[in-house]
């Protein structure tokens, strides 16, 4: 992915699939749009925070690329085309649909680990997460930001925002050689692990339940998962999804002096999963969740897949959005802002 990102963008241009609402192949830098600039509740939420916790000031789009690869199967007829369109398989890189369905599918496996621990906990069927999740639309989505443009401290390459996915699984940059530990944010309460080691270039910050912006640690043969809007949708609001940043920090300028000078890519690649609830399913609260006051009334029955729409034309990722590289929003939000909170914890 180091390699592919770091080609001239006039090529990587040939792989973005603005009428696919960008579901597939490539997204630029400055498209996406964090979702606080247009929502106004959101902003509310994020001002609501002690300056010590705020987020990062944003007053455009998103400087990141981004590659969607699709995993799994996909239904053979469903109302949102777009979200289940064909892969798209950039030239000049032969052994891409190999890599990017093992590391995929591997990936999932975890997650689907995962939603399955996570249903027992609730005191649902085992399989009540995962049966939701068959033929949904999985994308595979490499996030890349180039520190050799985008190196000055507070620099925000991915605005405050939270996933409208279910769960969004992030590895290490190195593939362990031992079955990785999963860990995964969906309660209150600091990432404990031991030894924990920053990410090869490190920026990622998470809101935890109780308001504190952390930055995230990786210990080495290590996942991380965060929850989705749709998870949030599904336990009616029991599990809150994981509102995040990714902003060039100290620790980031640090690994990128010595990437430069061990002569390594400066680009900053994320290697992620975001995994869906299948679009002709229905989001709404499972089981004892559909008990909790006011849960019903705030996440009603709805398709998952107009759910997924609706966010991405609110981003401007939408396939009537606008153009690639076109600033996304002339909302501002204040420099004292901060995310509200979040679940994140140990599982």
């Amino acid at each position: 992915m180091e390699a592919y990102f770091g080609q001239p963008d006039a090529l990587k241009m040939r792989d973005v699939r603005r009428e696919l609402s960008y579901q597939v192949g490539a997204t630029p830098g400055g498209t996406e749009t964090p979702r606080c600039l247009v929502d106004p509740a959101c902003a509310d939420r994020i001002r609501s925070l002690p300056q010590e916790h705020s987020a990062s000031p944003v007053t455009g789009a998103d400087a990141k690329w981004r590659f969607f690869w699709r995993v799994g199967a996909r239904p053979r007829d469903s109302e949102y085309a777009e979200l289940n369109a064909e892969p798209v398989v950039p030239e000049g890189f032969p052994q891409w649909a190999a890599v990017m369905d093992t590391w995929g599918e591997a990936m999932m496996g975890a997650v689907r680990l995962v939603a399955r621990a996570a249903a027992v906990g609730f005191g649902l069927e085992p399989n009540s997460l995962t049966s939701l999740m068959d033929e949904g639309p999985h994308l595979l989505a490499p996030t890349g930001s180039d520190l050799g443009q985008h190196r000055q401290l507070g620099t925000v390459l991915a605005g405050v925002h939270y996933d409208l996915n279910m769960l969004t699984i992030h590895g290490r940059r190195q593939v362990p050689k031992k079955p990785p530990v999963v860990i995964s944010l969906l309660y209150a309460g600091l990432l404990r692990c031991p030894q924990a080691h920053p990410l090869r270039f490190p920026g990622l910050y998470v809101w935890l339940r109780d308001g504190r912006r952390v930055l995230v640690r990786v210990p080495p043969g290590c996942l991380l998962l965060q929850a989705g809007r749709q998870l949030e949708w599904l336990t009616g609001g029991h599990v809150q999804a994981g509102w995040h940043e990714v902003v060039v920090a100290p620790e980031t300028l640090a690994a990128a002096e010595a990437a430069e000078a061990a002569g390594r890519s400066l680009w900053r690649v994320s290697s992620t999963v975001f995994a869906h609830v299948a679009s002709r399913q229905v989001l709404q609260p499972l089981g004892r969740f559909a008990e909790l006051a006011g849960a019903v009334e705030a996440y009603p029955p709805t398709p998952a897949g107009r759910q997924v729409q609706q966010e991405l034309d609110l981003i401007s990722l939408g396939a009537g959005g606008k153009p690639p590289g076109a600033a996304a929003s002339e909302a501002v939000v204040a420099a004292d802002a901060a995310a509200p909170a979040s679940s994140c914890g140990a599982l």
